[in-house]
């Protein structure tokens, strides 16, 4: 078992994980609001904060602050940077689950 797959360990936290994979479902221009993303995980305001964070530093997601009828608004967004890693980490997940069979 030598040639075993390195996973990202940004995204293989579970809740980073999760984040991914809810905006990977997203078209690649596509941005959703930080509340809706909350909501959809339900996870807290900081939780999801702290792990946005996370992604961001490592360029995976892309975070807007904008107005919307003069109301402040954050959008979130998987850059093409995040999609390409996780594309490389579901793969190299199946590669290693492969590897068990």
């Amino acid at each position: 078992m030598a040639d075993l797959p390195e996973l990202d360990p940004v995204i293989h936290a579970q809740a980073r994980l999760r984040v991914t994979v809810a905006l990977a479902g997203l078209r690649p221009a596509d941005q959703i609001t930080f509340p809706r993303l909350q909501q959809l995980l339900e996870m807290t305001a900081g939780n999801l904060s702290t792990h946005l964070r996370k992604l961001e530093d490592a360029e995976y997601v892309e975070i807007t602050k904008a107005y919307e009828h003069r109301t402040p608004v954050t959008l979130v967004r998987l850059t093409s940077k995040g999609r390409t890693a996780f594309e490389t980490y579901t793969k190299a997940l199946q590669r290693l689950l492969d590897a068990g069979t």
